[in-house]
């Protein structure tokens, strides 16, 4: 397996207004995402992931989030494993500081 790439809050953001091929998964809980998240993000529960991954397109690159960056990793990993292009959030939401939608 390979390693997953990782982006900082700050790498992200300036992703985000340039390239439409990224697409953000919030893998939190949904009282974890009712304090907010990244604009535009998809919410996908760390345990429908696998069931998900129909509605997801191998030809995008997703960044995958959660509060601490733990739960993403290993919900990328498994993306990953499945053939999906993916990065992580490092250090989650705890570490953003973008703009945040509720």
């Amino acid at each position: 397996m390979e390693h997953i790439q990782e982006f900082t809050s700050e790498e992200l953001q300036s992703l985000l207004g340039k390239e439409n091929s990224i697409e953000i998964i919030d893998v939190r809980e949904d009282e974890e995402v009712a304090q907010g998240m990244i604009e535009d993000a998809k919410h996908i529960p760390l345990q429908e992931i696998p069931n998900s991954m129909e509605n997801l397109s191998k030809d995008k690159h997703y960044v995958l989030v959660c509060r601490s960056g733990a739960r993403s990793m290993r919900a990328a990993t498994y993306l990953e494993e499945h053939g999906y292009k993916v990065a992580n959030l490092a250090g989650g939401m705890l570490d953003w500081d973008g703009e945040i939608v509720f």
